[in-house]
């Protein structure tokens, strides 16, 4: 009893460490985004793919490595994830070029996926059921300590190092994670070993997500994104009736047609990031550009929606041990729906210490929601599912923070098209565009809340 025990600890360490490197590096290399550009001297366009990219990867290979993982065992794809994640991180923190980051970033996606793919799953197969919602309430802590800490300790490396540095505390990071994993963690976890990998599956759902998220993200920019994303559509299609026809599919349909708890636990996770994601982002420009506070103090003012969230996901995890899934992450949609309407009503010189409370309140219903949701999706399948089911709830967050921002590029593309900050009309067009932008979120969230309503009572899988 007393090893099995220490295992669920280590586990819940490892967990909980891996959770907080993505977002810390996420975040802290934005603030490294100028340097980067002045040392390969590449513009803005080629400077995104920094950032697309590692997420294009990650959201493409998710599932496939999920499956994977499920049958040749979850631990034995994290080892090897963490191996090519701490490799890539040296690589992109060496890099000699431009072109060498961006390849070394499409490489730590694909780990990242490895990695992401598996963790959840190792961490649902090692902790009693009973004590699920604690633990994915503290994985979710650390990631939104990872969110907070990475423009503070992002600013601070590049003012004192360089952005290389990022990459390369990212490296270190991952050695422990490895170390502790090799040396610490037995057992393998394998939830299908007498299964087939999907190879054409694979690929149909590779191209598909990568073409339909790259026309996604930026559908309005030419014909080239809109052909891409019809494309993506075609193929996710075909993959769909494919993965009917097979006896060992990469997704199992019949998950989303018989499961009632899996289904509407992650179209409320595509939602809610549907919802919140680009949140920061009109945040951030409102706060620099139309009430005209320094970029240190904004960083500051954003930080009371993660603080929120790291305090409180571990309470909302485990009261979701407790009180059904369906109760608390609902009325953590509901908090967020209130909080996001309230900021249609922002003008040019709303109080800061009202946007500062109304992001805290908006912290507390995501806190509500993620955990308690994270726990329904993997309480509601098999043993056999779970790389499945952790890989399918990833790719709900990455798919919704793009279709986030593809909102706000359409909504302001209409409103602030070719205006620049000089501009007479910017912040009114702003405003405008932001109110609309709120109202969008706001109602999709709601429709979020009922999809959550819908899911029924949680059953815990052993």
């Amino acid at each position: 009893m007393e090893e099995n025990q220490s295992i669920v600890k280590l586990t819940m360490v490892i967990v909980m460490i891996t959770s907080f490197i993505t977002p810390f590096m996420s975040n802290a290399i934005n603030l490294g985004i100028p340097q980067i550009a002045l040392e390969y001297g590449v513009d803005q366009s080629w400077l995104n793919w920094v950032v697309t990219s590692y997420l294009l990867a990650t959201a493409a290979f998710l599932l496939p490595f999920g499956r994977l993982a499920d049958i040749v065992g979850r631990k034995k794809i994290f080892i090897l994830g963490m191996i090519a994640f701490a490799v890539t991180s040296l690589g992109c923190g060496l890099a000699f070029s431009f072109p060498v980051l961006i390849i070394f970033r499409v490489f730590q996606g694909i780990a990242s996926a490895m990695i992401f793919g598996t963790s959840m799953a190792i961490l649902t197969s090692v902790v009693p059921a009973k004590d699920r919602g604690k633990a994915m309430g503290l994985s979710a802590a650390a990631t939104y300590i990872g969110l907070s800490l990475g423009p503070v300790l992002g600013g601070f490396i590049c003012s004192t190092i360089s952005w290389r540095g990022i990459f390369l505390l990212n490296f270190v990071i991952s050695l422990v994670i490895l170390s502790l994993t090799l040396a610490r963690l037995s057992g393998e976890w394998i939830g299908a070993d007498q299964e087939n990998l999907d190879k054409w599956g694979s690929i149909l759902w590779i191209l598909g997500i990568l073409l339909f998220l790259y026309g996604l993200s930026d559908i309005t920019a030419g014909y080239n994104y809109m052909i891409a994303f019809a494309c993506g559509l075609l193929l996710l299609a075909a993959f769909v009736i494919y993965e009917n026809k097979l006896s060992y599919p990469l997704l199992p349909m019949s998950l989303f047609l018989s499961n009632r708890s899996f289904t509407f636990s992650n179209l409320a996770a595509l939602i809610n990031y549907s919802a919140t994601f680009a949140l920061v982002y009109l945040m951030s420009i409102y706060l620099q550009n139309v009430q005209n506070i320094e970029i240190s103090q904004s960083g500051l003012i954003l930080l009371s929606q993660p603080i929120i969230m790291a305090l409180l996901s571990p309470l909302a995890g485990r009261l979701s041990d407790k009180i059904n899934s369906q109760i608390l992450a609902s009325l953590g949609m509901g908090i967020t729906t209130l909080g996001l309407f309230l900021f249609v009503f922002l003008l040019k010189n709303t109080s800061v210490l009202l946007i500062v409370l109304n992001l805290a309140f908006i912290g507390l219903g995501f806190a509500f929601f993620s955990s308690p949701n994270t726990n329904a999706v993997m309480s509601s399948v098999e043993r056999p599912l779970y790389g499945v089911a952790s890989s399918a709830l990833g790719t709900m967050r990455l798919l919704g923070q793009t279709l986030s921002m593809t909102i706000v590029a359409l909504i302001t593309s209409l409103d602030m098209k070719d205006m620049t900050l000089d501009s007479p009309y910017y912040v009114t067009s702003f405003l405008k565009s932001s109110k609309t932008s709120f109202i969008v979120f706001s109602f999709l969230c709601l429709i979020g809340t009922f999809a959550s309503l819908a899911r029924g009572k949680r059953i815990n899988s052993p």
